[in-house]
């Protein structure tokens, strides 16, 4: 029988490769994830105590989300906070504060116009482009769908 080197190299990550822990993994994202959302609802609860309305809590939630995430990000705690949640920090609205700050602090010394800002959307751009396409469809379909 002849081994190829594409087996070999098969064999030789297989042997070396770590098996991850898949339950421990998804037990923590959770747990993150929903701490995350829970203090989402804390925030919520919060201003609710206020005299904002309900359109200007939500706001207020997702502004304080995003800017919470952004000094975790640039002060390097958010990715030591990743290191254990995993997908936990995925949670829609701090996962993209993550991805839109993370580049733009990685290419700052280049400046802010060819550093900052034109790398700021490097990961979270595709994210916006296909988010965008999928709710047309999404739309078109919808509007087909109720003139029938």
């Amino acid at each position: 029988m002849i081994i190829t080197d594409n087996e070999r190299y098969k064999q030789l990550v297989h042997s070396t490769t770590k098996k991850s822990p898949i339950v421990k993994d998804c037990i923590k994202a959770f747990l993150f994830g929903g701490g995350i959302c829970c203090f989402g609802q804390a925030l919520k609860t919060l201003y609710g105590l206020t005299s904002l309305n309900e359109k200007e809590i939500r706001l207020a939630v997702s502004v304080t989300l995003i800017v919470i995430t952004a000094i975790l990000t640039g002060s390097g705690v958010f990715d030591k906070i990743a290191k254990h949640a995993g997908a936990g920090t995925a949670v829609p609205i701090t996962g993209f504060a993550n991805a839109v700050v993370s580049p733009a602090i990685e290419f700052k010394a280049e400046g802010f116009i060819l550093g900052m800002a034109a790398k700021m959307f490097v990961i979270a751009g595709p994210v916006i482009v296909y988010g965008t396409v999928a709710s047309v469809i999404y739309g078109v379909i919808y509007w087909v769908t109720t003139l029938l």
